[in-house]
């Protein structure tokens, strides 16, 4: 699959309709400072799509993207930032839980977990609320760059362990060198493409 043309749409503070509602819908969720809009931007090739920032809790909305025309990527807001009141995290988590439970259309959740570090509890919770809810999940280890291949490779059977997945069901990113963007990008594909035969969703109007 290829990405020609991607655009901001429109950010949600609670699910709702929204214009081209319909089409299908592949959602990033993880915690703050895990570098789901980096990687927005990395598969995307837009290095301006989505903001970035190095404070964590920059991401307190549900962000719609449009790509291709056809379906939308929906970046949801980052959890587990210590520094958040307790009030804005609870706002934080009925953003999730409501678009999650809202979505029709939505075809993946890609579970973000940094590549460094044992995933939290709140990613646990995460992929146990996924399950419970069948929600087709891949859990996307990011800033594969930091490290070495050997690092990698000692790094993925505690993800594996606290998260309760194969090696295989483990995706490697680095939005920095583009490593598993293929992969990423075929995995979308085959979530969101018409099969043989079948017909494109038809969206709201734009």
């Amino acid at each position: 699959m290829r990405i020609k043309k991607s655009k901001f749409v429109q950010s949600l503070s609670a699910f709702k309709s929204f214009p081209g509602q319909g089409l299908p819908e592949i959602a990033m969720v993880g915690k703050s400072n895990v570098g789901k809009s980096s990687l927005i931007n990395s598969m995307t090739g837009n290095s301006k799509l989505a903001r970035t920032s190095a404070e964590p809790g920059k991401t307190r909305l549900v962000n719609l993207y449009l790509i291709n025309e056809s379906f939308f990527l929906v970046d949801l807001p980052g959890y587990g930032f210590a520094k958040a009141p307790k009030q804005e995290k609870k706002k934080w988590a009925a953003m999730i839980e409501g678009y999650l439970k809202g979505s029709e259309h939505l075809k993946r959740v890609f579970q973000l977990v940094d590549l460094r570090h044992e995933p939290t509890q709140d990613d646990q919770l995460m992929v146990e609320y996924l399950r419970h809810y069948d929600i087709p999940f891949t859990v996307v280890a990011t800033k594969a760059d930091k490290l070495s291949k050997a690092q990698r490779g000692r790094s993925i059977p505690a993800i594996c362990r606290a998260l309760a997945v194969q090696p295989w069901e483990v995706m490697v990113y680095s939005s920095k060198d583009g490593t598993g963007k293929e992969q990423l990008l075929e995995l979308i594909g085959q979530d969101v493409e018409p099969g043989e035969g079948e017909q494109p969703p038809v969206p709201e109007t734009f």
